[in-house]
């Protein structure tokens, strides 16, 4: 994630502390706790299919355990762990489903910790079938850190993929707004392809550090959550009618938040983003997000919420325009968040890297 900071190797620094603005009267803010649904072993990604009462959640180490939400039973859905290089922030980063249900797609770093996203097909027994490995996407990675890790479905029904500048620190590749690289981006390829030459990776968006988390809402305007350096941790926000993030431009590593931060770097009419805090007590990692959609937390239908490694918090923000108009703390300490995700029912899921996998429920 982001470095994720300990759990993938975070290591950047801790400022000023800025408090959540708070929303206009505390009686109607929306109120939201955990309960906890079962544990894994360091889990980074959850995700599921419809007509299907399972969980898939991804260990970093390799294996995706699915737990059936009737029989409450877990098993092993798919190990990639003998193909996975898991220390730092490496290993198995990220999982999506085909809309269709038949097909799942892993994104993980292999032994020489370059980045590789696969495709497997489903078996009537919910277990992917290793023979039907299909490479779709790699990628070298020239530092141990900033992998992104993130996989979506969004528009014209491709799979896209989010990858780090490269990392070590401060973009020394300058990778993030460099077009001729892969680093540093929102990707897309043909999900069905046949291999990797026929998938036709394109760049989606440019101007990314490491964008651990991101999603195509349901109207198909493109949320990422981009992990900082320093200072600041941002929620970016491109919209439907603007071309869901397509050419999009989100100023990496000419910007950190809304500040400059390379000067050599220029990003003219880039994307800023809608939501900024920094480095401090509201933490200093952001773990990704997701925009509540379910009817089952009305309160907080339309709102986005994300985690944050560093703090534990869960904060919900409203977003009006180009602002956020309201933000609202949900959990004071989640613990070390890895994910915050919606799942094909619509819950919203949070994991930590203790093994939590909690389900977000709404409180009267």
């Amino acid at each position: 994630m982001r470095d994720i900071r300990a759990f993938f190797l975070f290591g950047t620094s801790l400022v000023i502390a800025v408090a959540v603005p708070t929303g206009a009267t505390a009686s109607v803010d929306p109120k939201a706790r955990l309960t906890a649904v079962t544990t894994v072993a360091k889990p980074t990604d959850i995700a599921s299919r419809t007509s299907d009462t399972g969980l898939y959640i991804a260990e970093q180490d390799g294996r995706v355990v699915r737990f059936d939400t009737k029989t409450k039973v877990k098993s092993t859905a798919l190990d990639v762990t003998g193909l996975t290089g898991a220390s730092g922030e490496r290993g198995l980063l990220g999982l999506a489903f085909h809309p269709n249900g038949r097909f799942v797609y892993v994104n993980y770093t292999d032994d020489a910790g370059n980045t590789v996203v696969a495709r497997y097909r489903m078996r009537a027994d919910n277990t992917a079938e290793p023979t039907s490995r299909t490479v779709l996407f790699t990628l070298d990675q020239p530092y141990a850190n900033h992998n992104g890790g993130g996989l979506a479905f969004g528009p014209g029904g491709r799979l896209y993929i989010g990858t780090g500048d490269g990392g070590s620190r401060d973009d020394p590749l300058r990778a993030g707004l460099d077009k001729s690289s892969m680093l540093g981006k929102i990707i897309g390829i043909d999900p069905l392809a046949r291999n990797e030459r026929s998938a036709a990776a394109r760049i989606w968006s440019v101007g990314l550090r490491n964008p651990w988390r991101f999603e195509f809402d349901e109207e198909m305007n493109l949320w990422v959550a981009d992990v900082g350096q320093d200072k600041w941790e941002e929620v970016n926000l491109a919209r439907a009618s603007s071309g869901s993030g397509r050419n999009a431009n989100f100023g990496w590593s000419a910007y950190e938040g809304l500040m400059r931060f390379n000067n050599d770097q220029v990003a003219r009419k880039h994307l800023a983003p809608v939501h900024v805090y920094q480095h401090g007590q509201e933490g200093c990692s952001i773990s990704g997000g997701t925009k509540i959609r379910s009817a089952k937390l009305p309160a907080l239908s339309g709102w986005y919420v994300y985690g944050d490694f560093c703090s534990g918090r869960i904060t919900a923000i409203k977003v009006s325009g180009k602002t956020v108009s309201r933000a609202v703390r949900l959990v004071d300490n989640a613990g070390s968040v890895t994910a915050v995700r919606t799942v094909a029912s619509g819950d919203v899921y949070v994991l930590t890297l203790a093994g939590d996998v909690s389900r977000l429920v709404a409180v009267p």
